[in-house]
């Protein structure tokens, strides 16, 4: 799967987890949705994305829940 559809991807999840009022809830959701769901080789191509500075549109909610919960996503 291309780098762009994953970041379009991950970016709707941020955009549904968005609306909850409890931040720490929201990023770990965003983490256990991408970890539930997408297969290890998505989840390790997303990953290696945003680490070579191509994820430059994702969202800054899906860039925090990455940052907090990256061992879980791993």
């Amino acid at each position: 799967m291309e780098a762009d559809n994953l970041i379009r991807m991950a970016n709707r999840i941020g955009d549904f987890f968005d609306a909850m009022p409890d931040r720490p809830e929201a990023l770990e959701g965003i983490a256990q949705h991408i970890k539930k769901f997408w297969e290890p080789r998505m989840r390790k191509q997303f990953l290696e994305a945003i680490d070579g500075g191509s994820a430059t549109e994702l969202h800054e909610i899906v860039r925090a829940a990455v940052d907090s919960h990256r061992t879980l996503l791993a």
